[in-house]
């Protein structure tokens, strides 16, 4: 398999003159943070994801985690992996100072995230999920569970769950059935969890499950749920580890991919309840998980990207060493396929979708760097709003296009593509969760066109349509061929969007089915949009560094060439999909049930 070598050089353009990694780092409580901090932990990252992580991603692949007496045994070489990355510190980064934090900007993180995805997608959701419990208790826990939880979560000393979904409930939360009872200072809960990711390991010495359960009088449904804290081991009030709670996995799923990572089914109360301590208030789960599955969801996204660009660098890779046919150009004799056109188009519609998606997913976290920390709140407002709009556009966009990025690098390889042993199937494989979990990208849609779309009349959009417009004035009246080439298929793409979010709001009150139909196209409308927005930032900064002589002028002139083809190959699509979204929509509801 392709050694993972981490995209520093693009990773720190996205950061440094499309994000603006200068003006995130000077918001309070980041004075630690500047461009060359910055370039020094994406330098020492890309050593431990290229030199310890990325080896462990084709034997979690063969191997998998099995369940043995009880206790889930990972991959060999996993648990030493994962003692460095948290002796390292990384799990630290975005977390207050307070509790062992480094406080760096989630932009940063991001970047770093990227990295840990990309060598090792089954290794990462381990400490993924132990963030998005830390982010949930750092809002809503009491002192006492922070006291008592964070310090471990934060380093990574621990590790931590989500419990959402069972057997009869997906999608659908309402529809959990794990229960809750008082119990004194606690509560006992009872009940079956499914696909819980890293549900059990011996690779640390607790895990702190956070779980959905429903509480003891609640009324129906969703509002009946509450947010539990359900240690593996309880723990003592100095901090040491009592007995052993009444939880434990059941059994691993057998999966498409992600092998290295254990999915488990969790018992919760085999016997006389699993002991769990309330966080916040009885019925306030929802509200509470949601906080946990927001920053899971522009995680996932980030999969989306990360698993592409592995993939981009196994079919490079394999391209320049394939020797086969003459090129149809001219030449002597065979070549490297990477010469043939048809391989050149697939490869940069990698490359220039990717760097797309790498700006979405950065720009959305500085967002939400901003909306913590900007002293304005109009600014911290403004830029919350953003992060609504942008999450499910991040995650939906940048799954599917991870996806069909895994799928191309399985084309370019031809019959070995489909051959186990070049490794390509199993970046295919990996990447096809990521469309599912953390709400499956027509969930996705449904948040975008329902909550952050037709709720505010399309304000918020207006607003991000606004600021794209302010970005491409610069560039209009440029003589490079990129600028030409997204000022022409930005305004046309502009325009199908305002028409989309109108065409939203009129029809969504008053027909949800067929608005809720053109969902999706709208989703990959937006997607086509802010990414060949936030590449026109970096077309800007590019022309400019080139005309001063500024930087890498092999780099630059690459950054142009990708932005140019990404405006006339993919961008060029955005106007068809109001088609979909306005007419398509009738028929899909016309259809009748039966005839399917």
């Amino acid at each position: 398999m392709t050694v993972y070598s981490a995209p520093l050089e693009d990773m720190r353009f996205t950061l440094r003159d499309i994000v603006g990694f200068d003006r995130i780092a000077a918001l309070p409580g980041f004075s630690g943070s500047d461009n060359e901090i910055m370039e020094q932990i994406l330098e020492e990252a890309g050593k431990l994801a290229r030199d310890v992580l990325a080896p462990l991603n084709p034997v979690g692949d063969r191997e998998k985690a099995q369940l043995e007496n009880g206790v889930v045994r990972p991959v060999q070489g996993f648990a030493d992996a994962y003692r460095q990355f948290w002796q390292g510190g990384w799990n630290a980064m975005p977390f207050e100072e307070e509790y062992g934090g480094q406080n760096l900007p989630i932009s940063l993180t991001t970047a770093v995230w990227e990295m840990w995805n990309a060598s090792n997608l089954a290794f990462t959701l381990c400490p993924l999920l132990t963030q998005a419990g830390i982010e949930a208790l750092s809002k809503h826990a009491s002192a006492e569970q922070k006291e008592k939880y964070l310090h471990k979560l934060v380093s990574g000393e621990w590790t931590g769950t989500m419990n959402l979904t069972e057997p009869q409930s997906g999608t659908d939360l309402g529809a959990i059935r794990t229960s809750s009872r008082r119990n004194g200072d606690h509560y006992l809960l009872k009940g079956q969890k499914i696909f819980i990711t890293w549900g059990d390991h011996d690779m640390t010495d607790n895990i702190v499950h956070m779980v959905l359960a429903r509480s003891p009088d609640g009324p129906p449904g969703s509002k009946g749920l509450s947010l539990f804290i359900v240690p593996k081991f309880l723990v003592n009030d100095d901090g040491s580890l009592g007995a052993h709670n009444d939880v434990r996995p059941v059994s691993l799923e057998h999966k498409l991919g992600i092998h290295g990572s254990p999915t488990c089914v969790m018992s919760y109360g085999d016997n006389e309840g699993a002991i769990a301590y309330l966080v916040g208030e009885e019925n306030r789960g929802i509200e509470y998980m949601f906080v946990m599955m927001n920053n899971a969801r522009l995680a996932v996204g980030l999969q989306g990207l990360a698993i592409a660009e592995r993939a981009y660098q196994q079919a490079v890779a394999f391209s320049r060493d394939r020797v086969q046919s003459r090129a149809i150009q001219g030449s002597d004799g065979p070549v490297a396929i990477i010469q043939h056109p048809d391989v050149r188009r697939m490869l940069l519609g990698m490359k220039s979708q990717i760097e797309g998606m790498r700006a979405l997913c950065y720009y959305t976290a500085a967002e939400i760097d901003r909306a913590n920390r900007e002293a304005d709140p109009d600014e911290a407002a403004k830029a919350q709003r953003r992060v609504e709009i942008l999450i499910p556009v991040v995650k939906s966009w940048c799954t599917d296009t991870g996806l069909a990025v895994t799928s191309t690098n399985i084309q370019i390889h031809g019959g070995m593509g489909f051959i186990e042993e070049t490794g390509a199937a199993q970046h295919y494989r990996d990447a096809r969760i990521t469309t599912i979990y953390e709400g499956t990208n027509g969930v996705q849609a449904m948040d975008l066109i329902g909550r952050k779309v037709a709720r505010d009349g399309g304000e918020a959009a207006a607003e991000l349509f606004a600021d794209i417009r302010a970005d491409l004035e610069p560039l209009r009246g440029s003589d490079e061929l990129a600028a030409r080439a997204l000022v022409k298929h930005m305004d046309a793409g502009l325009a199908a969007a305002e028409e989309a979010v109108q065409w939203l709001v009129a029809t969504f009150a008053k027909d949800p089915g067929t608005a809720a139909s053109g969902g999706v196209p709208f989703q990959n409308l937006m997607g086509l949009l802010c990414a060949g927005w936030l590449l026109a930032r970096g077309v800007n900064a590019a022309a400019a560094q080139k005309a001063g002589a500024n930087g890498d002028a092999a780099f630059l002139e690459a950054k142009l060439t990708t932005a140019r083809f990404f405006a006339d190959y993919h961008l060029s699509q955005a106007p068809s999909l109001l088609t979909q979204m306005t007419e398509a929509g009738e028929s899909v509801m016309a259809m009748a049930l039966d005839r399917f």
